[in-house]
């Protein structure tokens, strides 16, 4: 089964982090959180979830997992501004690894200027900057293309959680 890393920081949309979660588990795929520093306390931004991460940024490689997941919230736009988070989000789009961003998930892969020539979707605040990032911006419920699934909210998780794992199937 895949080993999925989850890049993550506090304010992380609750349901776009613990649905997939539950889903990718079900299916027998091992997750791991990785933020800021190990063992760190992580509180979503409705307050119905908090994970506490299983390792630092500082210590993750992209060689060791199989797929990345970003979830959505104020998460995203916090890693973003760290230099490490975008290079490790960096080697799996360049690698061809399957990568899955929901809601404002994609900022991170406008940072690490990965979009290019891509098709995508986000949520609605975001979908200007990720066409000024180079992408083909759709409002659907998922987006595919090639290894990377993109969704725009918490009622696509449906939708973002089957496309993703046929992915890593």
């Amino acid at each position: 089964m895949a080993k999925v890393a989850v890049v993550l920081t506090n304010e992380f949309e609750d349901s776009e982090y613990t649905e997939p979660k539950k889903s990718f588990q079900e299916a027998g795929h091992k997750l791991t959180v990785i933020s800021s520093e190990a063992g760190e306390t992580l509180k979503g931004k409705q307050g119905e979830s908090t994970e506490t991460s299983g390792l630092g940024i500082a210590d993750a490689r992209s060689s060791d997992y199989d797929a990345l997941l970003i979830p959505g919230g104020f998460s995203p736009d916090i890693l973003r501004s760290d230099d490490r988070f975008v290079s490790f989000v960096k080697d799996f789009m360049f690698a061809d690894k399957p990568v899955f961003a929901i809601c404002h998930g994609p900022q991170l892969l406008i940072t690490a200027e990965s979009l290019q020539g891509r098709r995508v979707t986000g949520f609605k605040s975001i979908q200007i900057d990720l066409k000024y990032a180079g992408a083909t911006v759709y409002d659907k419920e998922v987006v595919v293309c090639g290894d990377l699934v993109t969704s725009r909210q918490p009622d696509d998780i449906p939708a973002f959680n089957k496309a993703s794992l046929e992915k890593l199937t």
